[in-house]
């Protein structure tokens, strides 16, 4: 129970208020305070849009987990090994292949307006991974395997393209919609009023029921700008 007995706001995306989510990431592999942790660690190379890619690791025991919980449109595994060899070889391959350990929700969003052919994905990928030299002893390296999650998201075979977003959940409000996809905590819902992006965080600690006949989203919303980059259809 929280200390503080705090209230989560219409904004919250966790089931923690600030402070104790600071305290619950000092046990985290993210804010490297689990040093020692004997787990085999996988590093992969994901890929959520082109020229959109990132390095990151995850505990080898979680498969493919990870990648799906941040939307990764498509990714290879590239080394397994001790926690902290991983930890460098994510580092050291940031800095050489000039691509970060994080991408932002936003970007993946608008990423996921135009998302290029399947062979097209396989092959920045595959491209990027052979580009990797060099990694340390500790850790061995995996054959190239993509594995391609566009699909399973429901982005195939259009994307969606919501008008609108929900941006709080608050006492008196609902959302009523028909999922189309979802990737990572995006759910992409289908109203009468159009197409809805709703970060699935904030339903955490709500009720969800069968809606009644005709009732419409009452949440605040936002309009969703359409990427520059992205042409308009034909038709």
């Amino acid at each position: 129970m929280c200390p503080r007995a705090a209230e989560l706001g219409p904004t919250a995306r966790r089931d923690l208020c600030d402070d104790c989510a600071a305290l619950d990431r000092l046990s985290s592999v993210a804010a490297d305070t689990m040093a020692d942790d004997p787990r085999p660690y996988s590093v992969y190379l994901a890929y959520f849009g082109p020229g959109l890619t990132k390095v990151g690791i995850t505990a080898a025991e979680r498969g493919e987990t990870r990648l799906v919980e941040q939307a990764a449109v498509c990714f290879s595994f590239l080394g397994r090994g001790p926690l902290m060899a991983a930890r460098r070889t994510e580092a050291s391959l940031g800095a050489a292949l000039g691509i970060p350990d994080r991408v932002t929700a936003g970007a993946k969003r608008a990423a996921r307006w135009a998302l290029p052919p399947a062979a097209e994905r396989a092959a920045e990928l595959r491209a990027l991974y052979e580009a990797v030299t060099g990694l340390p002893e500790t850790l061995d390296r995996l054959p190239y395997a993509l594995v391609d999650h566009a699909a399973l998201f429901g982005l195939e075979p259009e994307p969606p393209r919501p008008a609108a977003r929900i941006t709080a959940l608050a006492p008196g409000t609902s959302v009523t919609g028909t999922v189309r996809a979802a990737a990572g905590s995006d759910l992409y819902l289908d109203t009468p009023d159009g197409g809805l992006l709703l970060d699935s965080r904030l339903v955490s600690g709500w009720p969800l029921t069968t809606p009644a006949p005709g009732p419409r989203s009452t949440a605040p919303t936002a309009p969703v700008p359409r990427p520059e980059d992205v042409p308009e259809p034909l038709f």
